[in-house]
């Protein structure tokens, strides 16, 4: 299991029953988090007074957020050079997955000691942490979220990153139909990093469903790979889908045409109060041969 180190402005205080509380910069927050099935009592009583806000589900689906103290709409933390903004969003989101900066730091040292520019396309990029972090290390970035909003804040991540004159571009489309594009076009790209969700609608309503159209997705971006590809990463947040899952798929599409090395790996965060790691996902990896 790969576990980030080099954070200072995150923080996972505490984790029990369903919940997981956490510092982003000097608010502290409680939201739940299904993989939480240990008693570690009850948080909401154990830092009572120190905590800002709670995030609370509805039975209905959704839920909202309840501050305790006054909370700015937006706030900045820091990883390294990069700036990204938070936000309370819907369905419990911060607009950062801070487990990922593992994934970020391999990019960053594969980018950089490439010795050559490297394009990068970002396929489901939510708030762009992974583009502002292969953009910081002097790629080129295509950003692609069906989300108009996720891609504001990705602009938004940029901006407060001091990368805005950096070459990306921000596409708000369904990525199936953009890789397709792109194969007509003939753009190709020299690493892919895509983070599917399990279920999700494209811009104009299309279905996605991870164990039906991954395959086919990855198959397509086959056709947009350069020929010296130097990786292409894909996480997962779905319930059930194992990582050697994700290296098995690997193994059968890009390995089959690029021979390289092929990983894959569980990423979680340590617990400040103990020494528990909290799981917060997989990722497969390919990456070329050194």
């Amino acid at each position: 299991m790969l576990i980030p180190n080099n954070w200072q402005d995150y923080e996972l205080i505490d984790t029990s029953n369903g919940e997981k509380l956490e510092r982003f910069g000097k608010y502290i927050l409680l939201r739940p988090d299904p993989t939480v099935i240990w008693d570690n009592g009850n948080l909401l009583e154990k830092y009572k007074g120190k905590i800002d806000a709670v995030y609370y589900r509805s039975n209905k689906g959704g839920g909202h957020w309840e501050n305790f103290k006054k909370i700015p709409s937006t706030w900045t933390i820091k990883y390294q050079d990069l700036t990204f903004n938070i936000k309370q969003m819907g369905f419990k989101h911060t607009g950062i997955f801070p487990e990922q900066a593992v994934n970020w730091d391999y990019m960053m040292n594969k980018i950089k000691n490439s010795k050559r520019h490297i394009k990068v396309l970002n396929l489901f990029g939510y708030t762009g942490g992974a583009s502002v972090a292969c953009l910081s290390a002097g790629a080129s970035v295509t950003h692609v979220d069906s989300s108009k909003g996720m891609v504001e804040v990705c602009k938004e991540n940029v901006y407060s990153s001091g990368l805005k004159d950096r070459p990306i571009r921000y596409l708000v489309d369904d990525v199936v139909k953009f890789v397709k594009r792109e194969i007509r076009r003939g753009n190709v790209y020299d690493a892919i990093v895509m983070d599917p969700p399990s279920y999700g609608r494209g811009a104009n309503g299309e279905i996605w469903n991870i164990e039906k159209d991954l395959t086919n997705l990855v198959n397509l971006c086959l056709s947009i790979l350069s020929d010296k590809p130097l990786f292409f990463i894909i996480n997962s947040y779905t319930t059930g889908l194992s990582k050697t899952s994700l290296e098995n798929l690997l193994f059968t599409t890009i390995n089959k045409k690029y021979k390289g090395k092929v990983s894959s790996s569980e990423i979680g965060i340590k617990i400040t109060n103990n020494n528990l790691i909290l799981p917060c996902g997989i990722y497969g990896r390919w990456e070329c041969n050194d």
